[in-house]
């Protein structure tokens, strides 16, 4: 932390510097600060990042499981510029929301109901004309290791509304970095890619799916 926060808070000034000329500078702003995220957990925790299974690239939606803060940093490590779903709460945080909006990250209103979900299916059909990969975490917030709980309602309305297919990921990086624990342990953080999942289920079945996926490293 006393290495990560304030090299943070460089990237954001740097994100706003940059954004003021250029919009497309964001973005790539945002993903070194990814790769500095990367790095910092590699060489002062010890956390090594494994992939098992072939990750498919292209305007998918991804859909991972959501056991720390690692994930919704990494995400830009694994993907090119991602559409990322955010809770609300985080485009409040001064200066980094400012750089949320810019980048483009998806504010998701888990009590709005179905309000929230016309909101993500708007910026998700935007990204994906974009040719964006879009990435959300259905679980709503992070989730210790081992937990399965239900996948929230607004997954299988945005799988039916967008027609795209779906590619599940399961994290088990809960374990070396557990939600509210200020040590963390190094170890290995594995994503393990599951199937595609083809557009055109019917709600019970794609559900079904998606949650086996996720949680296959628990």
């Amino acid at each position: 932390m006393l290495v990560f926060y304030p090299g943070s808070l460089i990237f954001v000034l740097a994100a706003m510097f940059a954004g003021m000329f250029r919009a497309e500078a964001v973005p790539v702003v945002a993903t070194a600060w990814s790769r500095f995220h990367r790095r910092c957990t590699r060489w002062i925790l010890g956390q090594k990042v494994v992939i098992e299974g072939d990750l498919p690239i292209g305007p998918y939606l991804y859909i991972c499981k959501h056991e720390s803060m690692f994930e919704t940093i990494d995400m830009l490590c694994l993907f090119d510029k991602p559409a990322i779903g955010a809770k609300r709460e985080l485009f409040d945080i001064p200066l980094w929301g400012d750089i949320a909006r810019r980048y483009g990250l998806i504010p998701i209103e888990r009590s709005a109901g179905a309000s929230a979900l016309r909101v993500l299916r708007a910026a998700a059909r935007e990204a994906t004309a974009k040719g964006k990969a879009i990435c959300l975490f259905p679980e709503g917030t992070r989730v210790p290791h081992g937990e399965r709980p239900p996948l929230k309602s607004g997954f299988a309305g945005l799988y039916g509304l967008l027609g795209l297919p779906v590619v599940p990921i399961a994290i088990d990086s809960g374990r070396v970095s557990p939600r509210g624990r200020f040590l963390k342990r190094p170890g290995i953080i594995t994503y393990k890619v599951g199937e595609m999942i083809p557009p055109g289920l019917d709600r019970k079945d794609v559900e079904a799916k998606v949650h086996a996926a996720i949680n296959a490293l628990n």
